[in-house]
């Protein structure tokens, strides 16, 4: 069929293809170190130094504000590489007119949740603090960060509008509320979701370099040589590195291989020419470009017999439910016309057609995973972790010795998609070859926006070894 054909020429992904998206990925990375608004790449200082090394101990917190929803965590830490001895989690909606009043009333709210969770460390006793707390705080807003643990907030996203809270320090503002509820508490470390990550990866493994999350939305950061970062000239840290923010959903390239649909997909949206990459590779965005393959194969042809309305209803289809038609085995796609029946009222749908369903949710998902696994090899590059060697290049590769690798990954694309995961896999061994590919581990980590802030607590604490028990 001439859509299909169209489609599958238009997402082409050659390893020739990948590799020039993973150069550029590299020459976006070096301009958006070198100058402030120098690439699409925001690569934003964390001012994180210090990730940890799995001999933190004691009692840790975390507070995790990333939407609707916000968590309380408290970590206990053994001193041992992966001993969590034990943690506690609370999950708290926010109510709705706290989203849009004053960010004291924001806070307080805040304040007040952790402070019923705090007082549960006792058994219901009065806490018993030796010395004040640190807290991590996962923030999953875009901020301009100041220092570890203070930045300001940029701009609102997610439903929020606080006006009197744009432009203003948000660790400050939490740690005047834990002041005005009475709380020993300060933010240690003001973190993204994708730091946490970072974080939580290497505590458990100290060959973690970078970390991405591929779910609703997605972002990569990794550890930079703090002199690799040309527009912070003077930048001293004591371990030599620091760990960068990308915000890689920002990404774009001329190689990276656009449809007519894409192009829709971004006209129609609310950030238009904005966040290219992830419009292309997360879980927000790939179930509507199959809809809208759909939906234009239904204005061209009478396959799936008289047109639905449901069809031109943005979003409908949601990325979970086209992972279900395309990872549906059963002979006859039976979850395939369930779908196509009850959320896009297509009936009667016969087997050749629903399988042509299927053969697009694969295009696009294939094309999604490789375009994430360039954009991984072009962090490897950046940091020399290629197995090209560099500068000496020259050489023969098989004389460089590769170190293992680990790259830490969140977000349910990943995770819960299997289709997806084993596409990213095959284009990763596919661009690095082989013999490079087998150092490189791609681990999954589990709630680095939690525990992964409380361990960054712990290893930016101004204590060093927590001695209360």
């Amino acid at each position: 069929m001439g859509v299909l054909r169209e489609l599958e020429d238009g997402c082409e992904t050659t390893v020739g293809r990948l590799r020039q998206v993973v150069d550029a990925m590299d020459v976006e990375m070096h301009a958006g170190l070198a100058s402030e608004g120098g690439s699409k790449l925001k690569m934003l200082l964390t001012f994180v130094d210090n990730l940890p090394s799995g001999n933190e101990k004691g009692t840790y917190y975390a507070l995790d504000l990333g939407g609707t929803n916000f968590r309380v965590l408290r970590v206990q830490l053994g001193g041992f590489r992966s001993s969590i001895l034990d943690k506690d989690v609370e999950r708290q909606a926010i109510p709705q007119h706290l989203m849009t009043g004053t960010s004291k009333d924001l806070f307080d709210f805040i304040a007040s949740s952790l402070q019923q969770f705090v007082e549960k460390e006792g058994n219901g006793s009065a806490p018993s603090f030796v010395r004040r707390r640190d807290l991590g705080f996962t923030f999953s807003f875009p901020v301009k960060q100041l220092s570890v643990s203070s930045g300001l907030l940029i701009k609102w996203t997610k439903g929020f509008a606080i006006e009197d809270m744009v432009g203003k320090e948000v660790g400050e503002c939490l740690d005047q509320a834990l002041t005005r509820k009475g709380l020993d508490m300060r933010v240690a470390a003001l973190v993204n979701d994708t730091v946490g990550t970072l974080a939580l990866g290497h505590y458990h493994d100290a060959d973690t370099v970078a970390a991405v999350i591929i779910g609703t939305g997605t972002n990569a950061c990794y550890l930079e040589r703090t002199d690799a970062i040309i527009k912070c000239q003077g930048l001293l840290t004591t371990s030599g590195g620091m760990v960068v923010n990308m915000e890689w959903g920002n990404f774009w390239s001329s190689y990276l291989p656009r449809t007519s649909y894409d192009i829709d997909l971004d006209r129609n949206s609310p950030n238009p020419n904005d966040q290219g990459f992830e419009k292309m590779i997360s879980g927000m965005y790939l179930g509507d470009i199959v809809r809208r393959v759909v939906l234009r194969m239904s204005q061209e042809s009478d396959i799936f017999g008289p047109a639905s309305p449901r069809l031109s209803r943005r979003f409908i289809l949601r990325t979970p439910l086209m992972a279900a038609m395309h990872e549906d085995d059963s002979p006859e796609l039976t979850e395939v016309a369930r779908i196509l029946k009850d959320v896009l009222e297509i009936s009667d749908v016969p087997l050749k057609v629903r399988k042509l369903i299927v053969r697009i949710c694969d295009v696009v998902t294939r094309r999604a995973a490789r375009l994430a696994a360039a954009g991984i090899v072009g962090i490897l590059k950046k940091i020399g972790r290629d197995g090209s060697g560099g500068i000496t290049s020259g050489r023969n590769r098989s004389d460089i010795k590769m170190r293992r690798t680990v790259v830490a990954i969140e977000g349910s694309l990943y995770t819960s998609y299997t289709m997806f995961r084993e596409y990213l896999h095959e284009a990763l061994t596919e661009i690095l070859g082989e013999d490079i590919a087998q150092h490189v581990i791609l681990k999954v980590t589990e709630d680095g926006s939690g525990i992964g802030a409380a361990l960054l607590a712990a290893s930016h604490s101004s204590y060093t070894v927590d001695t209360v028990q």
